[in-house]
Parts: C-alpha cells; sequence; structure tokens
C-alpha cells in the first residue's frame, strides 16, 4: 500500500471532513461533542483555522480523503501564542495504515516553521477506548503531562482526558516571537 499524500485542505474537502468527523462523534470518544456538525458548521469551522494562521491538512490516497489534521489556539490569551493544540481524525476504515503518522509528523512541521513552540494533544479517552491516539502521538515523541479523570460523559460512561506535549523548534530554549 502507499503513503498517503499530505497536502493543506481546501474546502472542497469539506463532504469527506465532515463525514470523518461526524463518524467520530457518534461512534467514538476522541470528540465528546455529543451531536455531529453539519458541513456549514464544519466549513466554518475551517475557516476560522485558516484565519488564525494555523494549518490544516488532509491526508489523501487515490484521490480519497483518509483523514485529516489541523493546529489551533491552545488557549486564547496572549501568553499561549507560541503553543497549539492539534487534531487529527481518521477515516474508520482507514486506520492504522500510515495516515495518523504522516499527518502528525507534517503537522508539527509546518507548527514549527509558524514559530510555534508547544504542541498540546487533549485525548478524550486517552486511557480507554482512544488508546491508539495516546499511541500515535508516543510514537511521534510526546509526553503525558497529566490526566483528569472522569470530567465528561459520553455513550453512557464517565471518561479521562489525557494531556500530552512536544517541543517543537526551539521549544523553550528561547523566547517566542
Amino acid at each position: 500500500m502507499t503513503a498517503p499524500a499530505i497536502r493543506p485542505a481546501t474546502s472542497a474537502d469539506i463532504p469527506a471532513i465532515t463525514a470523518i468527523y461526524g463518524h467520530a462523534v457518534r461512534h467514538g470518544t476522541a470528540s465528546w461533542e455529543l451531536e455531529a456538525p453539519d458541513e456549514a458548521e464544519m466549513l466554518k469551522r475551517f475557516e476560522a483555522i485558516g484565519a488564525g494562521g494555523y494549518p490544516y491538512l488532509v491526508a489523501e490516497r487515490d484521490g480519497r480523503v483518509l483523514g485529516y489534521a489541523y493546529a489551533s489556539a491552545y488557549r486564547p490569551r496572549p501568553a499561549y501564542r507560541a503553543t497549539v493544540e492539534n487534531s487529527i481524525y481518521i477515516a474508520a476504515d482507514a486506520q492504522k495504515e500510515g495516515a495518523g503518522s504522516a499527518l502528525l509528523a507534517a503537522l508539527m512541521e509546518a507548527c514549527a516553521s509558524r514559530g510555534f513552540r508547544q504542541m498540546i494533544a487533549v485525548i478524550g479517552d486517552g486511557t480507554g477506548a482512544s488508546v491508539g491516539s495516546r499511541r500515535l502521538h508516543e510514537r511521534a515523541g510526546f509526553r503525558l503531562i497529566g490526566v483528569a479523570e472522569k470530567v465528561g460523559f459520553k455513550h453512557g460512561r464517565w471518561l479521562d482526558q489525557m494531556l500530552m506535549q512536544k517541543d517543537l523548534g526551539e521549544g523553550d530554549r528561547t523566547p517566542p516571537a
């Protein structure tokens, strides 16, 4: 199987992105939304990410979007300006085929090239059903920085939230721009 191509997402990708995310919302615990947003809402979110200067990428193979990843502000206050949060979603039938690893590597590179210094992964249910996301981030060099226990409730059960972190570029060795 050929490696997926990674490229910047475009508005034409929104239907595929919406389908991938919708499945994750309805069936998984990576997202804690309870209702899947429609294409109009996903387009609005896509445009906001781009307007904020953050990368938004897709992985595709043979013209099919396998997954997507983006970075966004970790927190809105100015002192957090050099820190981003990542989000990665892979189509259910394309998981464990390398798209997640390829997207995360490209996303880290894109963020570092924009001057971001820290990346935070907020993993919903990282100690349970979303163990694959935890392992993906571990392989990419993220370290566990905390677990908030039983802070979400979805699909009839309480969920933990795991935080992982990775230095980008100069990390904390120099002040941000």
